[in-house]
């Protein structure tokens, strides 16, 4: 059996756990088994829909003490549902990266973190990942009886089946939180960065925080988030849950829009595993340029008007 770890938040599925139950579903018909689900705490979303991406089961543990995060409480309790799973998978996303290492610890299982691919069983269980902040690929053969997968958000594309799946309580021993919550500040109202096909950010290159608007007008045209650069964010100009790169937060949108960004190499690796790349910056060296799929050199004070008003007439078109 392949067990999937379903992450919500807020009682509603994560975009990204889609992903890892049709890739979870397609590791389970190679390997001649079923896939199931685990899915922790109270949701509102229609579970059996789960089917729809391979699921046959998804196991539920409604327990209030669940809706709040504890890594080490959701990795025993998975661990428990995962007694007859040959393979769990989750998606590389934060709680994932928090869960599945103390799970691997718990069932003495081999982690593949950042997987891209399906396992390929020619040789034993091959499972390929992203090495050097994406600038590489490495294919690791995971020898251990169970195994553990974290897929990349935005690296398997949704299968569909038409099915419905068996949704079932699940018995689980309950440990109390070791962490406790005080309190969440969530930002209402907009597109969240690590679920977001499309993303719209900008750098130095603006000039200053009152020529933002450039980009919140084309991310409210497009439907997308917006992100910023380190050093926007390390002078203010945005707020720190928009950075992205390396020390920030790492992203893989279909579409990723960077205006006056030159494209350091810390900025890179949070968002080079990104499906397009568009670049706006006036100067032709700009490193961004050479990982960029399109590029527009020319001062974005003339191309990001220009391309807002050419998505507008789209959109009334």
């Amino acid at each position: 059996m392949v067990l999937v770890f379903i992450d919500q938040q807020d009682g509603h599925i994560k975009k990204s756990s889609f992903e890892a139950a049709s890739y979870a579903a397609e590791v389970a018909k190679i390997t001649g088994t079923n896939a199931e689900a685990i899915l922790l705490g109270n949701v509102n979303d229609n579970l059996a829909s789960l089917g729809n991406y391979g699921i046959a089961k998804v196991h539920t543990v409604a327990d209030a003490s669940l809706n709040n995060f504890d890594a080490q409480v959701f990795a025993k309790i998975i661990a428990q549902a995962a007694e007859n799973a040959d393979v769990v998978v989750f998606s590389n996303n934060t709680t994932g990266k928090a869960i599945a290492p103390r799970l691997s610890v718990r069932l003495k299982a081999g982690l593949v973190s950042g997987a891209v691919a399906l396992p390929n069983l020619t040789n034993g269980f091959t499972v390929t990942k992203t090495v050097f902040s994406g600038k590489a690929f490495a294919n690791i053969n995971v020898t251990t009886t169970k195994k553990i997968i974290a897929l990349n958000p935005n690296s398997f594309s949704l299968i569909t089946t038409g099915g419905i799946a068996e949704v079932v309580p699940f018995a689980a021993t309950i440990d109390g939180a070791k962490v406790q919550v005080i309190s969440t500040d969530l930002v209402k109202g907009e597109v969240p960065l690590g679920e977001a096909d499309i993303v719209v950010s900008g750098g130095r290159g603006l000039k200053g925080p009152e020529n933002w608007g450039m980009i919140t007008d084309l991310a409210k045209l497009l439907g997308a988030a917006t992100a910023c650069s380190r050093p926007v964010a390390d002078i203010n100009w945005r707020p720190h849950h928009e950075h992205v790169g390396q020390t920030g937060l790492a992203i893989a949108p279909n579409l990723y829009i960077a205006v006056g960004i030159s494209g350091a190499i810390q900025h890179l690796a949070g968002v080079n595993r990104s499906k397009t790349i568009v670049v706006i910056n006036k100067d032709p060296e700009a490193p961004f340029f050479k990982a960029a799929d399109y590029g527009i050199v020319g001062d974005a004070f003339e191309v990001m008007p220009k391309i807002i008003e050419a998505v507008r007439k789209i959109k009334e078109n």
